[in-house]
């Protein structure tokens, strides 16, 4: 059989994960805190940037100003000689003005906020071991999309092959990736789903043998407490099985949750939602929380005409490109929150009108639709974001919750509601009424909420509320 050359001609496409195109995915997720911090710095880092005043006119769109119109003829002078002093690598960035030099009014007042130190995030946390366990460029491209993907609790919800085509990257190379970055602390990050986050953790401890690995593919039979179930699956008996138990309840469920902000980050809104005249709703961004940057185009003109070389031209084109992608990237994610945000008042219009029983059920996902974006780019923007309102400062997550069963033809519950159901039901019991968990759960089918007695049990642990018989022996005393 012959072999033979010829030429083809394929169209593809591929998302290309420039440094660009990375910074917006992480400027996404900052908090305001740790947003004004990466600003600082890039404050710091780049001579071409100015802190945004308000009323602050200094970035020069049109024809550049002379030196001496500037800065006046003695500063042009100093500027001048600095560069023919300076400047001998691409390294020491001689162009940096100091901060006194380059501050405008709004930036001389200390910002008690920038003092502060930046909590940790997980995904920093990550991205350190990553840069540790490999010096290849384009792994480091993808592992930080992955990093960048995981939600809150450390889970990675998008599949192998959907990232793949995402990225246009074979798929067993983000699978290795996945299986690299499950490896790093905390144990369990990265797991697909329970099981696996569970599974890597028991990894992790050598605790991983075939009975326990027979368990963890039906937690549904341990949250059923079907322990005859579990022991004939796992071939173990009554004592194995409790000891087996108790090992998984050691381990932690939401490995993300170690990282992710205290309630005091959220002391600033991101957003602010207040009622108009007419009674529609007014959803504006903090302008306190969007911090603002100029592209100072003409100490770019005035610095350029002084480099002498095509090294120093090239260090000062990144620095002009590297600033104008931020301003763009910070315009960018300020209209990203205000849709989203615009979104979940929409849907969750009778909270912000009646209150928590008003709750809807609602998912990323249905922002995401809505809106015309990625489930993942709505993951990101509710990250480390707060909402003020009439009633309150809310973490923007709060509006996404679970949905509980309604009675047949009628809507499903917010999980969140049905937990402030809850609470307003044993706040009003009596005395010598004590509701116990099986009472709480016929109450509320009877208000057309179809719920399990164990999940009132859960949601009243998650709000700290004693048993029925531990509150009937501290009302009795």
């Amino acid at each position: 059989m012959a072999t033979m050359q010829r030429l083809e001609l394929r169209q593809a496409q591929s998302l290309v994960m420039t440094p660009q195109l990375l910074q917006a995915i992480k400027l996404l997720q900052l908090s305001h805190q740790e947003l004004q911090a990466y600003v600082e710095a890039e404050l710091e880092r780049n001579p071409l940037l100015n802190q945004d005043a308000e009323g602050d006119a200094s970035e020069a769109q049109g024809e550049p100003v002379s030196e001496e119109a500037a800065f006046g003829s003695d500063r042009a002078a100093e500027v001048s000689e600095a560069l023919k002093a300076s400047f001998p690598t691409h390294e020491s960035a001689p162009i940096s003005r100091s901060r006194s030099e380059r501050s405008q009014a709004g930036e001389n007042g200390l910002d008690f906020a920038a003092t502060l130190a930046a909590q940790t995030t997980l995904a920093d946390h990550l991205e350190r071991q990553f840069e540790l366990a490999t010096s290849d460029l384009h792994e480091r491209a993808i592992g930080h999309y992955l990093i960048h993907s995981l939600d809150e609790a450390g889970y990675l919800r998008d599949s192998a092959a959907v990232i793949a085509v995402r990225l246009g990257a074979p798929r067993d190379q983000v699978e290795a990736l996945i299986a690299l970055i499950q490896t790093f602390d905390p144990p369990g990050v990265g797991a697909r789903d329970l099981s696996e986050c569970l599974a890597l953790q028991l990894k992790e401890l050598n605790r991983h043998d075939p009975a326990m690995e027979a368990l963890l593919t039906r937690l549904d039979l341990v949250a059923k407490r079907d322990f005859s179930a579990l022991k004939r699956l796992c071939g173990v008996d009554d004592e194995d099985l409790a000891e087996m138990l108790a090992e998984i309840r050691l381990l932690e469920p939401k490995p993300g949750h170690a990282f992710a902000p205290s309630l005091s980050e959220f002391s600033v809104p991101d957003v602010l939602v207040k009622e108009g005249p007419d009674g529609a709703w007014l959803i504006e961004l903090n302008p306190d929380t969007l911090p603002r940057v100029l592209v100072d185009q003409t100490y770019h003109a005035l610095v350029s005409r002084a480099a002498r070389n095509d090294k120093e031209k090239t260090f000062l084109n990144e620095c002009l490109q590297s600033a104008n992608w931020l301003k763009r990237s910070l315009d960018q994610r300020a209209k990203t929150i205000l849709r989203v945000a615009t979104e979940i008042v929409r849907q969750q219009e009778g909270f912000f009108r009646h209150g928590v029983t008003h709750l809807r059920p609602l998912t990323l996902k249905v922002i995401a639709d809505e809106i015309g974006m990625h489930e993942s780019t709505i993951s990101r923007v509710t990250a480390n974001k707060a909402i003020g309102t009439g009633r309150g400062l809310f973490d923007m997550k709060y509006f996404f919750t679970a949905a509980i069963g309604g009675a047949p033809g009628a809507e499903a519950h917010s999980a969140e509601a049905v937990r402030h159901h809850i609470r307003q039901m044993i706040e009003a019991e009596a005395a010598n009424d004590v509701l116990s968990d099986d009472a709480i759960a016929q109450k509320l089918k009877g208000d057309g909420i179809d719920i399990a007695r164990r999940t009132v049990a859960k949601y009243r642990e998650s709000l700290r509320i004693p048993s029925s018989a531990d509150r009937r022996r501290l009302k009795k005393s």
